[in-house]
């Protein structure tokens, strides 16, 4: 076993020596997570709320009800305001002007101007706005009208404080029936394309690497490990191995690198680490076949990309799988990528346990089986071919 760990090693040297790999295994994943990512949500939590005007009361009371209320509000001036509305980077503008502030402070009706982004959250973000600003008019006028029937200022404020203390508020719930929300629901902002983007990765860069299977049977390296104290098992174990550890290299790379960099939440650590090194064991075998398959490092570097990509796709990590039809969901099973997608989407937003994920392992680790042991024995029969 140490021969093929030594072999392994040196395997997942060369892949790291060779510079081509640093764009398209460290940086081209989280690129297209980030991509991804902003495609399907925002970080605005219950919205995001750009207040113009001077400081006033008004204007406070109403950024306070906004935050209370989950929303994000920043404050600036008209024309930049403006501009973040124009450029998306804010849902809602509110400006306040000092007649609104002044009324305010008479406890008389204010008018405000809205105006509304073109983001799909910013109707829900202006009612929002709307609820905030009806709420802190009302409450102006209730002071009002207890101070103007003799009672202080302070007094008029613990009065209400008191009497929002002993009332029961509604509580709302929202019941959500549609398909699609509920198949999404618990997923954080990143957490579906770093999912995707693992696996379509992994098996890209597992794919890809095998034209280095050729080119150790063409130099040489092969004929040189056997002419060592090393037995032709243990050759093909470290060849094996070797391709089993790129691929859970790269993995571990971009579940490491999304938590840190995007907060992916990979729910239970050890379940995902199980279903990657599952799916990197069917990627290292598929690596196998077609390294010792083909003679022609260059074709075989094309035909891992291309083959990569069409299982990716098909498997759900270019397209989620809950927004196939359901024939296609159904074929999209014949992939082990859509097997390892069901076992990531149980664990990251069911917070399932092993039980739940055991069909998925299994499958995956009957292909794993299947293709390490073809593509074992192809190796074996390329070592007696001539190059």
């Amino acid at each position: 076993m140490r021969a093929a760990r030594a072999i392994a090693a040196v395997e997942l040297r060369r892949f790291l020596r060779d510079r081509s790999n640093i764009f398209f295994v460290f940086i081209f994943p989280l690129l297209l997570v980030l991509v991804i990512g902003s495609q399907f949500g925002g970080d605005g939590g219950n919205g995001r709320v750009a207040i113009a005007g001077a400081d006033s009361e008004l204007g406070t009371a109403i950024a306070t009800a906004l935050v209370d209320d989950g929303v994000s509000v920043t404050r600036g001036g008209a024309d930049s305001v403006r501009q973040q509305v124009a450029r998306g980077r804010t849902d809602v503008g509110l400006f306040i002007s000092a007649a609104a502030a002044t009324a305010y402070d008479a406890g008389a009706p204010v008018v405000l101007e809205i105006v509304p982004g073109a983001q799909q959250g910013s109707p829900a973000t202006v009612q929002r706005v709307r609820v905030a600003v009806a709420g802190v008019t009302v409450e102006r006028g209730q002071v009002a009208a207890l101070v103007g029937a003799g009672l202080g200022e302070d007094a008029a404020l613990a009065a209400l404080a008191d009497a929002e203390a002993a009332t029961t508020p509604p509580e709302l719930r929202v019941v959500d029936v549609d398909r699609l929300t509920q198949e999404f629901d618990g997923l954080g902002q990143f957490d579906l394309g770093a999912s995707g983007e693992l696996l379509l990765f992994v098996f890209l860069a597992s794919l890809a690497g095998s034209s280095t299977l050729i080119q150790t049977r063409r130099l040489g390296v092969m004929a040189r490990t056997l002419a060592a104290p090393v037995s032709a098992g243990q050759a093909l174990a470290g060849q094996a191995l070797g391709r089993f550890t790129i691929a859970i290299f790269q993995g571990a790379y971009i579940m490491v690198a999304t938590s840190l960099l995007f907060g992916v939440s990979w729910g239970n650590l050890w379940l995902s680490l199980l279903v990657l090194a599952t799916f990197s064991a069917v990627a290292a075998g598929a690596a196998m076949v077609i390294g010792s398959v083909l003679d022609n490092d260059g074709a075989a570097s094309g035909i891992g990309i291309g083959l990569g990509l069409v299982l990716a796709a098909l498997g759900g990590c270019m397209l989620p799988l809950e927004l196939f039809p359901e024939t296609l969901r159904t074929v999209a099973h014949i992939t082990p990528h859509a097997w390892a997608y069901d076992a990531f989407a149980e664990i990251q937003r069911r917070d399932g346990t092993l039980v739940d994920i055991l069909p998925q392992l299994g499958v995956l680790a009957a292909m794993a089986a299947v293709l390490l042991a073809l593509g074992t024995w192809s190796l074996r029969r390329s070592m007696a071919r001539a190059l």
